[in-house]
């Protein structure tokens, strides 16, 4: 049975008819891992055993009548969320051994509803990037162009995803590292509010940024899993207890009146024309179905990259601190503590996080924190006027998700100014702790997907993923083969 297109929404009813078991399904989707991925290099570690002990336990659940939305459903996780007793490396040399005592919180929600854990897909090395090129064990590629990136930092859970390998997978964002690489990878992926899910064992980045979310090749996976994993946590200070019912509720309501914001920033020369046409079609096709367009502007994109990285390096370098190879990870080598620690960090970490420790500790020292730091963090609360001044006359805001379609490999590799100003359609909504969703919206002349974002008031999720569920039953994606 050919499972790789399959909506985990659908999985669950052919689970729940008895059409197909949860074994069967696990073993359906390894097998597809076993026999396409040394193509794409998505995977960093599969969990055959682990998967089949899953499956079991979901089956006898299912037979019971007591089935959770997620039982049974084969994922994959992004390999910077812990998972007790099995290897998570954050794509690092610096934690190449390292195997977890516990579990995220948002991975131990998953496992309450006995869902099936297929493995731990590739990323940038601690989530620094934007193309999955600086992992230090498997550079994946993109599922429909393998001779191009699928995207980052979350670019193995979206080529997982897209491949068929995986029902769905869980991502993190920091900048864009969901909704990116959905975009290249033509899947969707939302990244929800700052506080929504626990960010407790998800290994941090940036902490007032970072946030897990779903990929999915639905809106509507993407709310059945974010129904799981969302809510407030002792374990983590920066959780949000928002109540919240069914982040589904609105999927199939009529969108009639709805208010889309265009800011025509997003909009610029920046921005690939295929690009720009494929979102606007998108925004006409709104139109059509009674949504209302309104022209907005947030001036504050212009700095919005500069502040961004700012402030997400500094908040690294305070976070990476921690791994000297005394505390954390690989142990280095030298006749002294400052030659061991030395040592550690060069063969630890990789050429882009090293470059992210040094700019932030530079943001931070003394003499450029006013200069630099202080004014990002200025700047953050102008964008974040600017957004709710845009929330006061508009429902959601449509935008391209990245500037281009997927890049070809090694294309930025000797720019990564390039590679930080690709990130200019995505990070706003990180600093201003705002949901968003990326969908496919078109291709472009090589076939390549073009995706749209979608982002919502803080907390209201709902609204977007519904706004994301009108555009796709309008739309007939092309799904990649390998």
């Amino acid at each position: 049975m050919d499972l790789k297109n399959i909506t985990a929404a659908k999985l669950r009813a052919m689970l729940d008819s008895k059409e197909i078991s949860a074994r069967e399904a696990a073993s359906e989707f390894l097998s597809e891992i076993k026999k396409n991925d040394g193509k794409v290099l998505s995977f960093i570690t599969v969990t055959e055993d682990e998967a089949m002990k899953n499956a079991d336990a979901a089956q006898k659940r299912i037979d019971t009548g007591n089935a959770a939305p997620l039982t049974g459903i084969p994922l994959a996780l992004k390999d910077n969320l812990c998972t007790d007793g099995i290897r998570t490396t954050c794509s690092s040399k610096m934690l190449g051994d390292f195997v977890p005592p516990y579990s995220a919180t948002a991975v131990e929600k998953l496992i309450a509803q006995d869902y099936t854990l297929l493995g731990k897909v590739s990323m940038d090395e601690f989530a620094m990037g934007g193309s999955t090129q600086t992992s230090a064990f498997a550079k994946t590629k993109n599922p429909y162009d393998t001779s191009r990136v699928p995207g980052g930092s979350s670019g193995g859970s979206a080529a997982a995803v897209a491949a068929g390998f995986c029902a769905a997978a869980l991502g993190s964002d920091t900048g864009g590292s969901i909704r990116q690489p959905a975009s290249f990878c033509g899947v969707t992926g939302l990244k929800p509010t700052y506080g929504r899910v626990s960010r407790y064992g998800l290994v941090a980045f940036a902490s007032s940024l970072d946030q897990i979310g779903p990929i999915a090749r639905s809106a509507e996976d993407c709310g059945l899993i974010l129904n799981a994993i969302a809510g407030a946590d002792p374990h983590d200070a920066t959780s949000k207890n928002v109540p919240f019912t069914d982040f589904n509720e609105k999927l199939g309501k009529d969108i009639k009146g709805i208010k889309i914001a265009i800011p025509k920033e997003f909009y610029g020369d920046a921005v690939d024309d295929e690009v720009k046409t494929a979102v606007m079609n998108a925004a006409h096709e709104y139109e059509k179905m009674g949504a209302e367009l309104v022209d907005c502007s947030i001036s504050t994109l212009r700095y919005a990259v500069q502040a961004y990285y700012l402030i997400s390096s500094a908040e690294a370098a305070s976070n990476l601190s921690r791994y000297d190879g005394i505390k954390y990870g690989l142990r280095g080598e030298g006749h002294s503590f400052d030659e061991m620690i030395r040592d550690s960090r060069n063969r630890g970490f990789g050429a882009e996080v090293k470059r992210r420790i040094l700019l932030g500790n530079y943001a931070l020292s003394s003499g450029y924190y006013d200069a630099y730091y202080r004014k990002a963090l200025a700047l953050k609360q102008q964008i974040i006027s600017e957004y709710n001044a845009v929330f006061d006359k508009a429902d959601v805001i449509l935008t391209p998700t990245a500037p281009s379609v997927a890049y070809k490999i090694g294309a930025q590799d000797n720019d990564p100014v390039k590679m930080y100003t690709a990130d200019i359609c995505t990070v706003t909504v990180n600093i201003a702790g705002l949901p968003a969703i990326n969908t496919t919206c078109g291709y472009n002349a090589d076939g390549m997907p073009i995706g749209m974002s979608i982002v919502g008031r803080r907390f209201d999720e709902a609204t977007i993923i519904q706004t994301a569920d009108a555009f796709e039953k309008t739309f007939t994606p092309v799904r990649c083969t390998l």
